[in-house]
């Protein structure tokens, strides 16, 4: 069982198998059993991994889901470090610290509930629900916008979750992000630097560029074929080998493209240099 939990099991989980109260202290006394929670256990050697730690946090009782902040790690949407580790239960009251694990209590946890590998999570659109009053507005954006990019949620799974949710704290924060990006391809975005690039772009009212199409048999970041232009984006994890950006700068430059490029981080902090090489404004 242990095995099938990332290497943890609770007391619960080990008196319905047959072990006795006195069984589970005389292998905790010879080291046989490693308390990592209360009521919760490894097997040695114990691992200090996320999943063990996400998951040994679910059993330290029943109907407990990964949540918030750990929950949004989970899935891959923060990357932080954490002090300890974040879940939800049913119930009523305000959350308390036990240990390594935060508890929160909700009385309304179905249908906003899950398993990633095996661990008891929160769904996506419930995590953000639940980062939205705890996090800042451009963190939470960034989350949503890789919800939407990494196929974890639609922006329709977002409203019925914020309908669902109607007037929890945080909620209009969240429905604010969401208009942000409504009209958005965020699906066909490969980065969060593309899509804050049609962010920028748009708020300056600057003619939306195609997103990711192949032009001469290669993808580019960001064209506009009435003005055979292409802006690259560096710094993303797609812009790695400098002499691949190389080779295909060169095919789009003979297939009569202008090529320029900008890096992820003027994308967030100097958006100016973007608008400096990207089409002019549209006239009214």
């Amino acid at each position: 069982m242990a095995g099938r939990q990332f290497n943890r099991v609770s007391r619960t989980q080990l008196l319905a198998l047959g072990m006795t109260g006195l069984g589970i202290e005389h292998r905790v006394s010879r080291g046989l059993l490693i308390g990592v929670h209360d009521g919760v256990y490894a097997v040695p050697p114990v691992l200090d991994d996320d999943r063990g730690r996400w998951m040994g946090a679910t059993l330290t009782a029943p109907l407990t889901f990964l949540s918030h902040v750990s929950g949004a790690a989970a899935v891959g949407l923060w990357s932080l470090p954490r002090d300890f580790e974040t879940v939800t239960r049913p119930g009523s009251g305000g959350p308390r610290r036990h240990g390594a694990v935060l508890v929160h209590r909700s009385d309304l946890l179905e249908p906003w509930t899950t398993t990633v590998q095996g661990i008891p999570i929160t769904t996506v659109p419930r995590i953000l629900i639940d980062l939205a009053p705890k996090v800042s507005q451009r963190a939470l954006a960034r989350c949503v916008r890789d919800a939407i990019r990494l196929g974890l949620c639609s922006m329709t799974d977002i409203a019925d979750a914020i309908e669902g949710h109607r007037g929890r704290r945080g909620t209009r924060r969240l429905l604010l992000v969401l208009a942000a990006y409504a009209d958005l391809p965020l699906a066909r975005a490969r980065s969060g630097a593309e899509v804050r690039a049609l962010v920028v772009l748009r708020d300056a009212k600057r003619p939306r560029p195609d997103l990711n199409r192949r032009i001469a048999g290669e993808e580019a970041d960001l064209s506009w074929p009435a003005f055979r232009l292409i802006i690259e984006i560096d710094g993303e994890p797609f812009h790695q080998d400098v002499g691949e950006d190389a080779r295909k700068q060169a095919i789009w430059e003979a297939a009569g493209w202008t090529v320029l490029r900008v890096s992820s981080d003027d994308v967030y902090e100097a958006p100016d240099r973007l608008l400096a090489v990207a089409p002019p404004a549209e006239r009214p």
